[in-house]
């Protein structure tokens, strides 16, 4: 069995994307890791090649700044380092550059892995999501966050990106896949206030008209102290787990301070009240959407 890793990158190093804690994750699960970088205004492209490993293989690109529809621009980047996975590669794993791995989940990845391997009707793996918020103590636990997405997918060149790089779908349709009790842990929330707000100046240029971005960059500079994580946010919970190993240092160089009472929701819908709550009791998130079946 062959596995292939990939990803894309853009400004790791000016929005401090824990990009190598990322490829590190993954490094021991895959034969390959294909590294799309794209046209950045830092040192992105040395921060990637300073990881010591054969297996990494970068190419590059420059991103089409004009696809702003529903940030499609993210699912053409991640479709041009998809391509250049190699072509006997069974499973390709797919990591953003602000998600990881726990190691403690390898071994079970690598056991579905090849227990679906010659399994066609299973076109995928679905992941459970841990969205860190604020800082690396608290995790968003409302509909507001994804809760699975599909993070590994067959080698089919019908196999494409969907929308702003969520999830895949196969010639438009959605893929088989089957849940796995491993976790993708989501730390793109986890910055300085002041460095969060920098990132939302430009990451909504992806989804946002000439106006929108105006008008969004003028209430972004009106907060004083950064990104307010405080209010900007309906539920989130503690965390009680511990973070992958790559990730130890950068927890512990962490400079800023942010709490939350978990016993306070700013729910401002009450039907998205309602169902966090029916969530919260018996387990089940009723109408929500997904981009895949189960199988």
């Amino acid at each position: 069995m062959k596995v292939s890793g990939f990803t894309f990158v853009r400004n790791a190093v000016k929005y401090d994307y824990p990009i190598v804690e990322s490829i590190q994750s993954l490094l021991p699960l895959v034969d390959e890791y294909i590294v799309c970088a794209g046209n950045s205004e830092d040192a992105t492209l040395s921060l990637i090649e300073s990881i010591a490993s054969p297996k990494i293989k970068i190419i590059h690109s420059v991103w089409d700044d004009n696809l702003r529809e529903g940030g499609k621009v993210l699912a053409v980047e991640t479709d041009k380092a998809k391509a250049a996975v190699e072509t006997d590669s069974d499973w390709l794993f797919y990591l953003q550059g602000d998600e990881l791995v726990h190691e403690k989940d390898l071994p079970v990845i690598k056991k579905a892995l090849l227990q679906y391997q010659h399994d066609k009707d299973v076109e995928g793996l679905l992941f459970n999501y841990l969205h860190f918020y604020g800082s690396y103590n608290y995790i968003g636990d409302s509909r507001r966050w994804y809760k699975n997405e599909i993070r590994v997918i067959r080698n089919n060149q019908n196999i494409h990106s969907w929308k702003d790089a969520q999830g895949f779908r196969k010639e438009n349709e959605k893929l088989k896949v089957k849940l796995i009790d491993a976790y993708i842990y989501h730390y793109g929330w986890v910055k300085t206030p002041q460095l969060q707000n920098e990132k939302q100046k430009d990451f909504g240029k992806l989804w946002r008209t000439d106006e929108e971005i105006a008008a969004h960059k003028a209430w972004l500079e009106t907060l004083q102290n950064g990104f307010d994580y405080n209010n900007q946010v309906d539920s989130l919970s503690l965390f009680n787990g511990t973070h992958p190993q790559v990730m130890q240092e950068r927890i512990s160089k962490a400079d800023w301070h942010f709490e939350f009472d978990v016993t306070k929701k700013k729910f401002r819908d009450i039907k998205k009240q309602l169902l966090y709550y029916i969530e919260k009791t018996t387990g089940k998130r009723l109408f929500e959407y997904r981009n895949y079946k189960e199988v």
